[in-house]
């Protein structure tokens, strides 16, 4: 029975020294790798800031950057909290306050804006707003319909390309989109409002040609150059401060319209959390 206690009390101690063995690896403290006053920086503070697939050597510069980055940062913020006023650094812990404020009640905005705002948008909803606000709407640049054409000098069946390009026939239309691959730029969808500025940067012989060019409306022209043919063909044009087109200024107004929704909803959502204080009691006016 002795012996028995005996073997038991040695098993005993030799877990307790495991486990305390153990815990004493586990809790083992992390050690800094720099210290500025009472403050210390760990490896793990600074291991995200390290860029992946760096060299052994490059590794090192940086992480001796940012410890000394670190400790500049701290030796400075300690020299002005001993040598600004008193007045100064409760303003500057004031001007913290606020700003995480600020932070917090944005943040809590938008996330109640992205649950309850309404994002769609009707035609309707667009046509009325243009309509009621169009005279808002003014160009600050040129906008031309136009369809143009750019291909090499040594492409085949030159002047059938050209004849299908002055005609407005359908099936002509189709025949050049379908050679789309031989063409260095194309553009035949007359009906939608192009910036004159974006025009130029695809067909670049214009370029050295007054703007006004493009700012007429012309049935058909034709340039060439060493780097070939140029078609161009004006359907409409409007100038800076003309109304600009409903379709064209479709996505401004959307966002407009969207702006307006979130400012009356976060009006509402105000109204409501002061209502909710006052009858919970959680706010009073003395």
């Amino acid at each position: 029975m002795i012996k028995r206690l005996l073997y038991i009390c040695l098993f005993l101690t030799f877990v307790s020294c495991q486990f305390f063995d153990l815990e004493k690896k586990s809790t083992k403290v992390e050690k800094p790798i720099a210290k500025v006053h009472n403050l210390f920086l760990y490896k793990k503070d600074i291991v995200k800031l390290i860029p992946k697939n760096i060299s052994g050597k490059d590794s090192l510069l940086v992480v001796k950057s940012i410890i000394k980055n670190w400790a500049t940062q701290e030796i400075l913020r300690k020299r002005a909290e001993e040598n600004l006023s008193r007045a100064e650094n409760d303003s500057y812990t004031q001007l913290v306050q606020d700003y995480k404020n600020s932070l917090l009640v944005n943040g809590y905005k938008e996330r109640l804006i992205k649950q309850q705002l309404d994002t769609a948008i009707t035609v309707d909803e667009i046509a009325s707003y243009y309509r009621l606000n169009r005279k808002n709407f003014r160009l600050n640049e040129e906008l031309i319909k136009i369809k143009y054409l750019h291909f090499g000098k040594d492409i085949l069946d030159k002047k059938e390309i050209i004849k299908q390009f002055k005609s407005n026939k359908y099936k002509d239309l189709i025949s050049l989109e379908n050679q789309e691959l031989n063409f260095k730029a194309i553009n035949l969808n007359d009906s939608t409002w192009i910036k004159v500025e974006d025009v130029l940067l695809k067909i670049p012989k214009f370029r050295e040609n007054p703007k006004e060019l493009l700012l007429k409306k012309s049935k058909f022209i034709q340039k060439e150059d060493s780097l070939g043919l140029y078609l161009v063909a004006v359907k409409n044009v409007l100038i800076r401060n003309d109304i600009a087109p409903l379709n064209y200024i479709t996505p401004t107004i959307k966002q407009m319209i969207l702006h307006k929704r979130k400012l009356e909803l976060i009006r509402d959502i105000e109204k409501t959390l002061i209502n909710d204080a006052i009858q919970n009691k959680n706010f009073k006016e003395y």
